[in-house]
């Protein structure tokens, strides 16, 4: 029996180029398999911005929760949270939260992505107005903040949301 492209051999099927791999959906988002790759490379969480803010809230004594959702009905994911005090605590990427002063254009399918720069905006807004309604202090640091400085505010929030109670 002859085995078929893809089957339990191991053999993947070839793409429209003739080469083996995966194959790019005609309604993929990325504008090429190149962008598509660096794309899905990209972490969400654990970042270079996010570790140096978590090494100094916690060089500052403090502890939280890492990727968490602050109110488990909200399906929202905060980079630190400090449960108790009820802080949550954003680090937002320039690019992909439309820092005001550095967010770029995207050159290749612009219209795309400030669609989804726009409702992302639109998202943080909501969580920032839900998590207020539920009584929590929201700390929104840009990326290209100083780490020290972030660190500085998320203190005196959960200082003063401590204080609060």
């Amino acid at each position: 029996m002859v085995a078929s492209a893809g089957s339990a051999r191991g053999t993947a099927p070839e793409n429209s180029d003739g080469e083996s791999g995966r194959k790019r959906s005609a309604a993929s988002w990325a504008s090429s398999d190149a962008s598509r790759a660096s794309m899905r490379a990209n972490r969400s969480r654990d970042t270079g911005p996010e570790l140096a803010l978590r090494r100094a809230v916690h060089g500052r004594g403090m502890r939280y929760r890492v990727a968490t959702r602050p109110i488990k009905e909200l399906r929202r994911t905060a980079d630190l949270v400090f449960t108790r005090a009820k802080v949550a605590v954003f680090l937002d990427g320039c690019f992909w939260h439309g820092c005001p002063e550095h967010h770029t254009v995207a050159v290749r399918n612009g219209a795309y992505w400030a669609a989804k720069v726009e409702r992302n905006r639109a998202r943080d807004t909501d969580t920032d107005q839900r998590l207020t309604e539920a009584g929590w202090v929201v700390v929104r640091v840009w990326e290209h903040e100083d780490p020290i400085e972030a660190a500085a505010r998320v203190e005196a929030a959960v200082t003063e949301a401590r204080r609060a109670d």
